[in-house]
């Protein structure tokens, strides 16, 4: 049985569909999951990225696309009314339910669902604390340990590579992405592909950067 450490952070909708659509991606496989909640900001940051929606014309085309993928996945996803919003109180309560950086598959459905289904206010306080009594956490969500878990989290994330959410990892091989999913159901399938030269050597070749002019 391979195991998959699946790091995720609830503003991502790319993450949502990729969390509701693991399940039927990687069906007849024999697996394992640790869920662990990341700050997506915190990982582009690191790698000097801006998000997707941070970008003006790249918003529109996100939105539409996760939109159209969950139609043609058969996922249920509605756009929150405000996108970008604060996740940290998600995560953390995320977080709170756990001793060890891992969350249950029902805690994060839990929270993908009361984020990605409806379009109301992902971050009202009212259905924040709806879904803390719903959740039960062991100990306040913002306590110094969920926010030390969380940023363990997250450097673990990027001493492993991670660049974006979803990032599934096994064998200390790194996937990304919704559409990653067929290619870490092939891996976990045993696929030879694996072992050849262009998963090895990919990414071993000079890099021809043109610095800008004056």
């Amino acid at each position: 049985m391979k195991h998959i450490d699946f790091y995720l952070d609830f503003i991502s909708p790319y993450a949502h569909l990729a969390f509701e659509h693991l399940p039927e991606a990687l069906e007849g496989l024999s697996y394992s999951v640790a869920y662990k909640p990341v700050l997506l900001g915190a990982i582009l940051k690191h790698h000097g990225q801006l998000g997707p929606a941070e970008i003006p014309a790249k918003r529109s085309w996100t939105y539409r696309h996760v939109l159209w993928l969950g139609h043609a996945n058969g996922v249920r996803i509605e756009m929150p009314a405000s996108h970008p919003y604060n996740p940290l109180p998600h995560l953390r309560l995320a977080l709170s339910t756990s001793g060890d950086g891992s969350i249950s598959r029902l805690a994060a459905e839990t929270i993908f669902r009361s984020v990605w289904h409806g379009g109301e206010e992902a971050g009202d306080a009212t259905r924040l604390a709806a879904l803390a009594a719903q959740l039960k956490p062991q100990r306040d969500m913002n306590s110094d340990e969920n926010k030390a878990l969380l940023k363990q989290n997250t450097d673990e994330a990027l001493q492993l590579g991670v660049f974006g959410t979803p990032a599934y990892v096994v064998d200390g091989r790194l996937f990304w992405g919704f559409d990653g999913l067929a290619m870490l159901s092939a891996y976990l399938a045993g696929d030879a592909w694996f072992d050849g030269p262009e998963w090895a050597g990919a990414d071993q070749r000079p890099s021809l950067l043109r610095g800008s002019k004056s």
